[in-house]
């Protein structure tokens, strides 16, 4: 298959990781399963071998075009962006929330990933595959190196859960990075409340991850703020779990936007 730069694309092909993605994603019937980048189909079709029905989405018209000849009654293609992609707008129309799975694209993973976090009540889980060094970042505890701010903005809402790891070898054309598969299932409950200031205070937070945090968040968090959530303003951010992220920005000054 062709394959766009401009894409990011990578099929995967190697036969034995694409069983291991089905088998943890392991689809039953009347799931509804949602593909993003379904590409040349290779997922996609083990996939349909376990249920009758499901939705893709794609962004390159020749592969949508290919795809609609040859699953013209079980694929639902969804020709577009994924970035901008309305997930609760299909959980609705088919009434329920979606099973996600995709080979994703690494170019735009971080802002792709923040994108499905605006849709978490609509969504049951997620399989992806993604670079190696996201998913570590993804599932990284507070202190470590990969700690940072995308593992502390999926902590209210997901359990992230690295399932294996995969060589360049298994795509074509091979990335120059090592790939891993995460299971992200969604909690029923957030693990605390999210206030409208977090995403504005781990932005800030890991901005400036070399200062402390009295310095790095000198312009959201009072000072104060510090004594009442028992947090130490000389701290490194990497130090903080998320819940203590989610005390400072209770306690901050008006949120500022932030772009993921």
């Amino acid at each position: 298959m062709r394959t766009r730069k401009r894409f990011g694309q990578h099929f995967l092909h190697d036969p034995t990781v694409l069983s291991r993605i089905v088998s943890a994603v392991n689809p039953q019937a009347g799931e509804h399963i949602l593909e993003i980048g379904p590409g040349g189909g290779a997922l996609t079709a083990l996939l349909l071998a376990q249920i009758s029905v499901m939705d893709a989405v794609e962004i390159d018209r020749d592969l949508t075009a290919a795809l609609a000849v040859r699953y013209p009654e079980q694929l639902r293609l969804h020709s577009g962006d994924a970035l901008t992609f309305d997930y609760g707008q299909l959980a609705r129309e088919r009434g329920a929330k979606l099973r996600v799975v995709g080979n994703l694209p690494y170019n735009i993973s971080t802002p792709l990933l923040f994108r499905l976090l605006e849709f978490v009540p609509y969504i049951q889980d997620l399989h992806v595959m993604l670079q190696k060094e996201v998913i570590d970042r993804m599932a990284a505890a507070p202190g470590s190196e990969d700690y940072g701010r995308l593992t502390v903005m999926l902590a209210p809402h997901l359990q992230v859960e690295k399932l294996f790891e995969v060589g360049p070898g298994a795509f074509r054309p091979p990335p120059r990075v090592w790939s891993a598969v995460a299971r992200l299932t969604v909690l029923p409950t957030p693990r605390f409340v999210v206030p409208a200031a977090f995403a504005a205070v781990v932005s800030a937070a890991f901005s400036a991850r070399r200062k402390t945090l009295r310095n790095g968040l000198r312009a959201l968090v009072p000072e104060s703020a510090y004594a009442a959530c028992d947090i130490d303003p000389g701290a490194r951010p990497e130090t903080l779990a998320p819940a203590q992220f989610a005390a400072l920005a209770a306690l901050a000054y008006a949120p500022q936007a932030v772009i993921p």
